[in-house]
């Protein structure tokens, strides 16, 4: 594989697969998954932003729960309350995280 210079591919972590990646937070995997499949400005992933006004309609907001879930390693119960703003969603992702176990 050739090595790519940073910026060349724009950002460079769209090409490192996800397993190699170090851990992140819930706002930044919020702010990468919008950014990545909706094209949001990363500015406006902010906790108080509203995720319908960011474009995330109910089958969007299933794929960022699944990612969240794959990413992190945590089970969101299908019955959670939808989350209506980007604070609602990383305190869900948050609270699984804080009571997973290994």
């Amino acid at each position: 594989m050739q090595a790519v210079r940073p910026g060349a591919l724009g950002d460079p972590l769209t090409i490192i697969p996800h397993f190699f990646r170090a851990p992140m937070n819930a706002i930044e995997l919020i702010r990468q998954f919008l950014v990545d499949r909706l094209g949001v400005a990363e500015a406006a992933v902010v906790p108080e932003a509203v995720l319908g006004e960011l474009g995330v309609d109910s089958l969007m907001l299933a794929e960022l729960m699944f990612e969240a879930e794959d990413r992190l390693g945590i089970e969101i119960s299908s019955d959670q309350t939808p989350p209506k703003t980007v604070a609602d969603m990383v305190a869900v992702i948050d609270a699984l995280a804080a009571t997973k176990t290994e």
